[in-house]
């Protein structure tokens, strides 16, 4: 979801040199599987949650989009996409949601399922429902007491009947970093595997990080409505490197460190000592500067990669010693910024800023992020170059009443950068929306990478 994508060829070629295996899509873009394919990379295919309501009152809809975004794209024999799950709404559960989505996704699943049958796909590609952190609970705080929310309890059970009947993981969102934002009784150390961290204590079992502690409320609401051994995957979890206190590269670089040992080491959990999650997916590949920050500036830097496939900080993704490997040949525009021109009158400045960044990503000047504390005007500059830059540099963009200038002097200072953007310009973006008119999903490549564990 970024204004100037990185080309999906691209992105691919970025997978592949890191060796990741398998890649959770939000939806099905068709340059994406394009660019996927003969990849032998296994794919899950996202329904977003728009599409719901139309799924569930239309077998045929859903045919539809089956033959479209699967088989038309389904590997056999090595050719194509290498097709596992179909993924129905991303998480469409979400409290905040209310009632939007929620009563479609059961209907939407067994119709979805239906057309894979009818497709002769169904024994190759599982139906799954991304669940999201707020599906399960436990007001004690202790995983003995969770359970799911009331108002899903009926849907969960119903959703659960139809995962076990086809031998489906239940997919579920773990996030220590909302969690340790929204509970005091969360530290900082317990969210980050740290050694020297407070244990929680739950009768005589122990927890010695926020994961397991997540993870073991899911298992416990499972058992509660009578699947205990229901395999889960973690379907996203990260950890945020702008925008909010803590979300930053080198915090989230220890909690992706500690995360990897842990999953890597297969204890499991004290729920589940020895039997892990079967995958975790990690949130996200990349930076992404048009996400939604209704829940916090932090959601368009979940990258472990900036918007431009450079790695943030080293992780070993059980690859011997081998460090990420950055994109290569990346093209971006001139090396041309937009500041604000101290020579002129700037009283009318911080009208202009709010009116750029209604528009652009300014998400690093919230508090805590990486340019919240640099001084004034060079807020002022880091507003407009956003602006300019998401606009392809034009001349116009960098206009602001006449405050705006620019300049081949790069204002970066220390962690607060100032990007140039990549040369995937708004034209090119349409041009592409034009080509595939009959898919009305933006040209995107939201994806997440996943650990799996042998």
């Amino acid at each position: 979801m970024s204004s100037h994508p990185l080309p999906p060829p691209k992105v691919v070629e970025l997978l592949k040199s890191n060796n990741i295996s398998r890649v959770k899509l939000f939806d099905a873009d068709p340059l994406v599987l394009q660019a996927l394919s003969a990849s032998n990379i296994f794919v899950t295919v996202g329904i977003p949650n728009s599409m719901l309501k139309t799924f569930n009152s239309s077998r045929k809809a859903a045919e539809s989009w089956v033959h479209d975004n699967v088989t038309r794209y389904f590997s056999h024999g090595g050719a194509g996409v290498r097709i596992e799950y179909v993924a129905v709404g991303d998480e469409p559960f979400l409290q905040s949601y209310g009632e939007q989505f929620h009563p479609f996704v059961i209907g939407a699943v067994m119709n979805i399922q239906a057309a894979l049958a009818k497709a002769n796909l169904a024994g190759e590609v599982k139906v799954i429902v991304p669940c999201s952190f707020d599906t399960f609970m436990s007001e004690s705080g202790l995983p003995s007491k969770g359970h799911f929310r009331t108002d899903l309890n009926r849907t969960m059970i119903e959703l659960l009947t139809f995962l076990r009947k086809h031998h489906s993981p239940f997919f579920v969102t773990i996030s220590p970093f909302i969690s340790f934002q929204q509970s005091k009784n969360i530290s900082l150390d317990f969210a980050l595997f740290k050694e020297n961290a407070r244990p929680h204590n739950d009768s005589r079992r122990t927890y010695k990080n926020s994961f397991d502690l997540s993870h073991d409320t899911l298992v416990a609401a499972l058992s509660k409505i009578g699947f205990p051994d229901m395999d889960i995957v973690v379907a996203r979890i990260g950890w945020p490197t702008d925008g909010a206190a803590n979300a930053t590269s080198s915090v989230a670089e220890t909690f992706m460190k500690g995360l990897v040992d842990h999953l890597r080491s297969k204890t499991g959990t004290p729920l589940r000592p020895r039997n892990p999650p079967i995958e975790t997916f990690i949130f996200s590949l990349l930076d992404e500067d048009q996400r939604s920050i209704a829940s916090g500036n932090f959601e368009r830097h979940w990258g472990v990669f900036t918007f431009d496939g450079q790695a943030k900080y080293q992780l070993n993704f059980g690859q011997g010693s081998k460090n990420l490997v950055n994109a290569q040949f990346v093209e971006y525009l001139s090396p041309k910024w937009c500041v604000v021109n101290n020579n002129k009158d700037l009283s009318n400045a911080t009208a202009r800023v709010s009116e750029a960044c209604s528009v652009a990503d300014c998400t690093a000047l919230a508090p805590g992020g990486s340019c919240s504390n640099i001084s004034w005007p060079g807020n002022i500059s880091y507003a407009f170059n956003s602006y300019y830059q998401q606009h392809d540099q034009r001349a116009d963009s960098c206009d602001f009443g006449g405050l705006g200038l620019i300049t081949t002097v790069d204002p970066s200072v220390d962690d607060c950068i100032f990007i140039v953007e990549l040369r995937t310009s708004h034209s090119v973006h349409n041009a592409y929306l034009v080509q595939w008119i009959t898919f009305l999903t933006p040209y995107l490549f939201s994806c997440l990478l996943v650990f799996t564990l042998l």
